[in-house]
């Protein structure tokens, strides 16, 4: 049913309860009124009787022509605001409808068919605790009028929109209850059976909701709601692949629903294939491109899939759409964050901790903000705001020793990093930057514990191994040094300093041949650096001469990079393209074909 599930494919049934055809109101007035007043009172009776012949021809326009002339001849008659309010439901004109039912109602309390058609519009537009008032009133008045057919209070029709309404404002048992009534009346109807299904997923009783929607599908093999109803289901009990089965019917019996693509889409991602689950999304806004939910899960998707750029602007529409979207708020300010736009990211994560002020996450995101800024005291304060509410928790502990830290504020960031290193003793962030401060302060020995320690749970560290061999040395614990600063150059062979550290240590040991091949290796990579470096500044400096349209010192600026380091690819591309553009084709393609091998064996 539609309340019942986070998406449905719409569909509206509307039952009309006329009143009988006979016209007690309209003989009492043609037998009071004399003259004129019979001949409007015969008019009036003729199009009411015209009406209800209309209806049961299901012509509902020409039955709301007649039961109109029958409000206008005689508008203190109660049967023709209820005809007309009846017949304006199943028209779909419900603010009309409302109207006349009134009226109806204000003219006779107790009349169970308007009573019964005000519910069901009122249930129909959202209006359930006035609905389910007249729903009782209806049931109360019907449980003296019980048929040997129908032992029920109200009919399987009326049953169901109580239960719409009951679900709608919470009263999810109570619902379940009229609902199972209304399908024990009308056990071959597929849409009360799909109904009672949506009911049990409120409950998320999945396999009772399965049960009753393949039930529905049992009765009506092309109901793209039921369809649908059970992919979703389904997807709840970890069944994806029969979930996308599901969905994928939906989609084809009702190709232009874009809440049975983004279940799709939904389903898709369950089951690990991103790029099906993109194209189903992207269908999704095709058909309604103000389908804000597929937007924000193609954004999720896209970000997943390392297309932040593309998610960003989806995030902003989400966002515009529903501003009180939290999770789509928080998603947009961490998109941007991540983007490196903390500045834009900021009022967005402002407003997440505002919603979620005890939230820890929420303040880590936000001091992190204030971090890519430079705003230290602004993350200072966030994070140790978080902690007043959340003191065990580690991350907010870090997060506030790093920001001391870079405040150069010593004495205050290493008892936050010891409080996160005794919550979390597996974390090896922690003891590193612990190792680093207490080198600082020249607590050598705590510092080579704590880094040591950093090494053993996160030994995939070359600059931590250089760091602890560089202070072993200081240390004069030259095998200790000459192991970690080993396994520096095993990680990171092309780097200069560990070499040249090396070199140093086994000098002291007396290992003059040794030091003085780890010497001239650190020399020659410190070179090879270098150059690089140069090589680097000046194929910058070609490319902006090149979109300047500069293209003879383009080129200068190109060979010159490549004289500093021939094994540059970056520089052979600028070349190629300012050779290219003097017209040298064939020393442009050689040019590139260099930029491409040398990108190709690039490890």
């Amino acid at each position: 049913m539609a309340p019942a599930m986070k998406t449905h494919l719409s569909r509206v049934v509307l039952f009309l309860i006329l009143a009988p055809t006979a016209q007690p109101g309209f003989a009492a007035q043609n037998a009071s009124s004399p003259g004129a007043q019979k001949d409007v009172n015969a008019n009036a009776q003729a199009a009411y009787q015209a009406g209800n012949a209309a209806v049961a021809n299901n012509d509902f326009k020409a039955a709301e022509v007649q039961f109109e002339t029958v409000v206008r001849l005689v508008p203190e008659i109660e049967e023709g605001h209820s005809a007309l309010g009846a017949v304006l439901v199943g028209l779909g004109k419900f603010p009309e409808a409302i109207n006349e039912l009134q009226k109806a109602l204000a003219l006779r309390p107790g009349d169970v068919s308007a009573q019964t058609n005000l519910a069901l519009v009122y249930e129909q537009t959202g209006a359930y605790t006035k609905a389910i008032v007249l729903f009782k009133e209806v049931e109360a008045g019907s449980r003296g009028a019980r048929s040997s057919n129908s032992p029920h209070a109200l009919p399987s029709s009326v049953l169901a929109g109580y239960a719409r309404s009951l679900a709608a404002v919470g009263q999810v048992p109570t619902a379940i209850a009229k609902m199972k009534t209304a399908v024990a009346e009308s056990p071959q109807s597929a849409e009360f059976h799909d109904d009672l299904g949506s009911l049990y997923a409120m409950q998320k009783n999945w396999p009772a909701a399965v049960s009753e929607f393949q039930k529905a599908i049992e009765l009506n093999p092309q109901f793209a709601a039921a369809h649908m109803h059970l992919g979703v289901a389904l997807v709840a009990l970890q069944q994806a692949p029969a979930a996308i089965s599901e969905l994928t019917l939906a989609c084809q019996l009702a190709p232009n629903n874009p809440v049975a693509a983004t279940e799709l889409g939904s389903a898709y991602v369950a089951n690990n294939e991103d790029d099906k689950a993109i194209m189903a999304f992207q269908r999704a806004i095709e058909v309604n491109p103000a389908a804000t939910q597929a937007k924000y899960q193609l954004a999720l998707v896209l970000q997943r899939t390392s297309h932040e750029r593309e998610a960003l602007p989806l995030l902003r529409q989400v966002v515009e759409a529903e501003p009180k979207n939290a999770d789509a708020v928080t998603s947009l300010g961490l998109a941007l964050l991540l983007a490196g736009n903390a500045k834009d990211a900021i009022p967005f994560l402002q407003r997440t901790l505002a919603n979620r002020p005890g939230d820890p996450t929420a303040h880590e995101n936000l001091a992190a903000a204030y971090m890519q800024m430079n705003e230290i005291d602004e993350a200072i304060q966030v994070l140790s705001s978080g902690l007043k509410s959340n003191p065990d928790n580690f991350q907010l502990h870090y997060n506030l020793g790093l920001a001391l830290k870079l405040k150069d504020d010593n004495a205050a960031a290493i008892p936050e990093l010891e409080t996160a290193a005794k919550l979390d003793p597996s974390a090896h962030e922690p003891h590193y930057t612990l190792g680093i401060l207490y080198m600082q302060d020249g607590r050598y020995d705590d510092a080579a514990r704590e880094l040591s320690l950093a090494m053993k749970l996160h030994p995939d560290n070359a600059d931590g191994w250089a760091t602890l061999g560089s202070l072993y040395r200081k240390m004069n614990k030259l095998p200790e040094a000459a192991d970690a600063l080993r396994e520096a150059i095993r990680q990171m062979p092309g780097q200069p300093d560990p070499h040249l550290t090396l070199a140093m240590v086994l000098a002291q040991q007396g290992q003059a041949t040794e030091a003085a091949i780890e010497r001239k290796k650190g020399a020659e990579l410190e070179r090879v650096t270098m150059n690089l470096q140069r090589a680097t500044v000046s194929t910058n400096s070609g490319d902006a001469l090149l979109q300047k349209g500069q293209l003879a010192d383009a080129v200068e600026r190109f060979r010159e990079a490549l004289n500093n380091d021939p094994n540059y690819a970056e520089a052979h591309r600028g070349l190629a393209n300012a050779l290219e553009r003097q017209g040298k084709k064939a020393e442009a393609a050689e040019e590139r074909h260099k930029a491409d091998a040398l990108e190709e064996s690039r490890p």
